[in-house]
């Protein structure tokens, strides 16, 4: 019973990767390129995601957006007792986009959004010492969002979505530290949700008190993903668990957090802007995951108490000519993870953010932005204190741990389109 019990509550604690930890903040190439600082922009169809009160702010009656980031993405593990290290072989990851706006009437602007800032892939070494909480993991969301926009008057606008999100996530873990079939294969489980819907919204307001100010506030609100009847495969066991563990569903509830971002935006004449964003993620709202699987295994509980924690973003552009101009920005993020709940499938710190960016006007109506970002992570100590802690005091185990190092590139390519 002991093992049994120590298996099924140590196999949540990867899943929650789908939950939280893991915000991509990739949603612009001209933000990026300024650290990310959107809220309060009103440069092209991008403002459909950062703020879409803006949409009936800009300047063509037609404005679209397309892009695809490229993200290279490594983490480092040491254990400090053994010295046993690893590291990550994660591909690249491909975030993107997709936003149109059209002027309805003089006060009225429509549009539509598609893009995807939660998602995450990690792939350990196969029986890395952390294999009993994650072997790989891979994320995707997608978000489709349309929108309206409404202009009060010349200062004042307003903007919502109400925003579709389907999820979809595949992980696999060994069962146990030391879990073995005869052959000597370790005994694993790999869990899929496909197809896992929900609905949140996307609301924003927009200000200019004077006219090279602008104040912007936007809203993205909590996500539910409620998995029902979702695969559990378990390979590699050994001939006395087989009948215990079996292939099965499983449900459980997936959060993505509530976001508020407050920005301003300022021109200093007509080629230079500077913007301030500061964003605030309810991260608080996710306290736990509970995995309840549908073969008679107990229900797996796996504590994350995640706090509330914000991004400061700064960032500059500057426009050469008519034709070319640069961006630079940085920014600082604070960790919603606290000591103690460090679990290798997303393990971070504060990091500061350094990105650069590049628009080349190709004609009258057709820009192309190319951004840079760098992710530094100071090196850190990390543990997960919850392996088998349940309600059941036998069965706790020893926390996992080590010395984890990251780091994160992106290059990303827009292009946009106004007429």
């Amino acid at each position: 019973m002991k093992i049994k019990t120590l298996i099924i509550a140590s196999m949540c604690l990867s899943t929650s990767a789908y939950a939280g930890g893991y915000r991509v903040a990739l949603q612009g190439q001209t933000a990026l390129g300024m650290g990310h600082a959107g809220v309060a922009m009103t440069e092209n169809a991008e403002v459909v995601f950062f703020n879409p009160a803006s949409m009936s702010l800009l300047n063509a009656d037609t404005s679209s957006a397309i892009g695809l980031t490229l993200i290279n993405s490594k983490t480092k593990y040491q254990s400090s007792i053994s010295q046993a290290a690893s590291e990550t072989e994660s591909p690249i990851g491909t975030p993107f986009y997709i936003y149109y706006t059209k002027k309805y009437n003089p006060n009225i602007a429509l549009g539509f959004a598609m893009y995807t800032p939660y998602g995450n892939s990690v792939t350990w070494p196969r029986d890395w010492p952390g294999s009993h909480l994650v072997n790989n993991i891979s994320l995707k969301t997608i978000y489709a969002q349309p929108t309206i926009s409404y202009k009060v008057n010349n200062k004042i606008s307003v903007g919502f979505g109400p925003t579709f999100v389907n999820g979809y996530v595949e992980l696999n873990r060994n069962l146990s530290s030391t879990l073995a079939d005869e052959n000597g294969s370790r005994s694993n489980v790999t869990l899929r949700a496909t197809g896992v819907t929900a609905w949140g919204y996307n609301v924003g307001m927009l200000v200019k008190p004077v006219k090279p100010l602008s104040i912007g506030i936007n809203y993205r609100s909590r996500v539910d993903l409620k998995a029902r009847n979702r695969t559990a495969d378990f390979e590699n066991l050994p001939s006395s668990m087989q009948n215990v563990y079996t292939d099965t569903t499983f449900d459980a509830n997936l959060v993505l957090p509530a976001e508020l971002t407050l920005g301003i935006a300022y021109n200093f004449g007509s080629r230079t802007t500077v913007a301030l964003d500061i964003n605030r993620s309810f991260w608080s709202a996710y306290k736990s995951l509970d995995v309840a699987f549908d073969n008679g295994l107990p229900t797996s509980r796996g504590p994350r108490n995640y706090q509330d924690a914000n991004v400061y973003r700064l960032g500059i552009q500057h426009k050469l000519n008519n034709t070319v101009t640069l961006r630079a920005g940085t920014y600082y993020d604070q960790t919603p993870i606290q000591d103690g709940y460090q679990a290798p499938e997303t393990p971070r710190n504060n990091s500061l953010g350094v990105t650069a960016g590049v628009g080349y006007q190709l004609n009258k109506r057709m820009a192309v932005d190319v951004s840079f970002l760098y992710l530094h992570f100071t090196e850190f100590n990390g543990r997960y204190d919850y392996v088998g802690h349940d309600d059941d005091p036998t069965t706790q185990d020893k926390s996992f741990g080590g010395d984890y190092l990251s780091t994160v590139t992106s290059i990303g390519f827009g292009f946009n389109y106004k007429y």
